[in-house]
């Protein structure tokens, strides 16, 4: 006889599902009402964003959010039309109170819808307006003491703002709105035009230019909020290195958080600079920076909080720089791509070592194409016992791993693919154009991997239906999969996935030689749960289908 299932309070479960991944969450709020109810608990729901549109199709399910207590918006297709409007004034009466994060990036909302919205949110702790050129190009936004004050009253509480990509935006607009947030600790000015080298008001502090917006301007609010303030992105702009040390040496900041991709002029100095003056630093990246050397990667690796690091695209990078990121405790996240002399032998090596703390869990090799496989050596029965204890050091140990990205990594094959990724929390795994596996690989990820829940495997052409069939009984959790280019696949072994991997929602079967519409339109028809499917470039039919 069955037990029956405890009647356990909302809390306890809502606590019991904190220990769960989002996909698991997902899966758990199924089994009852009582479990489904838990999962809406607000602390679950913190980066669950709901994304309507400035259309009419959106008021009815305005309405049905309201009884949520915590909300995160997205909204987009917004203008200056009254449905657009309609759509505003029905989110500020029924969801304002109880929002906690508003999205209104890239839209065209205008100067009075924004002044309909944003005073209504007073639980606001993140407001992003980046790319909303209307809102700024008329440079009136709070030009007026009510609507400032208004709109203080109601952001008293922010914590987070981005204003990234905006053409238009000056000293000016600048002190309005910050002027409104006296607890922010995160700000993003990514991509915006910003005056660095000169002073346009020559030492002065008053700093209120309508047309500019500069470095001046932007010290002069860190030192007045340097005591909250732990995240600042300069990305895309042409921030210099001596501006960048004037930044990290305002007195009193202590960063969390610094975002520098694609600042083209920073320099080994500056980074220096940074790790110095900024000890407490969890996440760093300078993606792109493409003077930096491997003098940088030292400087870091002094950082002994960090848990991000990303290092993309800085193409002067070796081994060399690398060796001592494995004296980082807390590092868990590392992005390496397109760093083209960087193998990663020697920083997966020290990474791996038995004594070492394995609390990575995202490492990105893409476009490395150093990285291949360990060739054989003819050694002698001495080396051999050698070998042997030092073999502990591999990609196995980090067993903490849950995001690997391995594309375009073309000297890999299946030798080091069968013997190396085996890791029981990986969640997700990218092969692309790795050209050399075959199916071996994709059977032996399906064994020794089961948590995995998105799989990309495009361009790797020797592929066949079946690999994915000996493999799809082992992949229970797979939500995603990507298979485009792979010439060899054809719909009997997409039938045998989507029947064994009950929760895949999203495939990519793109120019697939072996497949045709006509085998997508059957797949969908009698599949829809696929709510995702990208098959581009197929042809119409082929010629067995023609005789049929």
């Amino acid at each position: 006889m069955e037990k029956e299932v405890p009647n356990l309070p909302v809390e306890v479960i809502s606590y019991i599902l904190h220990f769960l991944s989002m996909s698991d969450r997902k899966e758990a709020s199924l089994v009852s009402k009582a479990w489904y109810t838990a999962s809406l608990d607000q602390n679950l729901q913190k980066n669950v964003f709901y994304r309507l549109q400035g259309t009419y199709d959106s008021l009815e399910f305005v309405r049905h959010l309201r009884w949520r207590q915590s909300l995160c918006v997205a909204l987009s297709n917004l203008d200056g039309s009254p449905t657009s409007r309609m759509v505003i004034q029905n989110i500020a009466l029924h969801l304002a109170p109880h929002l906690k994060s508003l999205l209104l990036r890239d839209s065209n909302i205008t100067e009075s819808s924004f002044m309909d919205l944003v005073p209504s949110c007073r639980s606001l702790w993140g407001l992003d307006i980046s790319c909303c050129n209307c809102l700024f190009k008329p440079g009136t936004l709070m030009a007026d003491e009510e609507s400032k004050a208004r709109t203080a009253e109601a952001l008293v509480d922010l914590r987070e703002l981005n204003l990234s990509n905006l053409r238009y935006l000056s000293d000016m607009t600048f002190n309005r709105l910050t002027d409104c947030m006296p607890k922010l600790r995160k700000l993003a000015l990514a991509g915006c035009p910003i005056v660095f080298e000169l002073d346009p008001y020559r030492g002065v502090k008053t700093c209120n230019s309508p047309p500019t917006l500069s470095l001046t301007n932007i010290l002069c609010f860190m030192d007045r909020q340097a005591a909250t303030l732990k995240w600042l992105n300069f990305s895309r702009t042409s921030i210099t290195s001596e501006a960048i040390q004037s930044v990290v040496q305002v007195p009193g900041l202590q960063l969390e958080g610094l975002v520098l991709q694609h600042c083209k002029d920073l320099t080994d100095d500056a980074v220096c600079a940074i790790c110095s003056c900024q000890p407490s630093l969890t996440s760093l990246d300078l993606t792109g920076c493409a003077e930096l050397t491997d003098k940088s990667v030292l400087a870091v690796a002094n950082l002994q909080f960090l848990e991000r690091l990303s290092l993309g695209k800085i193409r002067l990078m070796t081994d060399h720089g690398l060796k001592n990121l494995s004296s980082i405790p807390t590092l868990r996240a590392l992005d390496l791509s397109e760093c083209y002399q960087v193998s990663g032998l020697e920083l997966v090596n020290r990474l791996a070592l038995p004594y070492a703390t394995p609390t990575l869990f995202s490492l990105n090799f893409s476009c490395c194409t150093m990285v291949k496989d360990k060739k054989a050596q003819i050694i002698t029965e001495s080396e051999l016992k050698i070998s042997k204890e030092k073999d502990g050091a591999t990609l196995r140990s980090l067993m903490c791993l849950k995001e690997l990205c391995l594309t375009a990594c073309t000297k890999l094959t299946d030798t080091s693919i069968t013997k190396e990724i085996r890791f029981q929390e990986l969640k997700t795994l990218s092969l692309n154009m790795v050209h050399e596996i075959t199916d071996e690989s994709v059977v032996s990820i399906a064994e020794h991997c089961r948590s995995l829940e998105g799989l990309s495997l495009n361009h790797c052409g020797q592929l066949t239906d079946q690999g994915l069939i000996a493999a799809a009984n082992h992949m229970k959790r797979l939500t995603n999969l990507e298979i485009s280019c792979c010439d060899k696949i054809t719909s009997q072994a997409l039938e045998v996935l989507v029947q064994e991997c009950k929760w895949l929602r999203s495939l990519d079967v793109s120019m697939c030689g072996g497949l045709t519409i006509r085998d997508i339109e059957r797949l969908q028809l009698a599949h829809p749960r696929l709510t995702s499917i990208k098959a581009k470039y197929l042809e119409e039919q082929t010629i067995s289908s023609l005789l049929e």
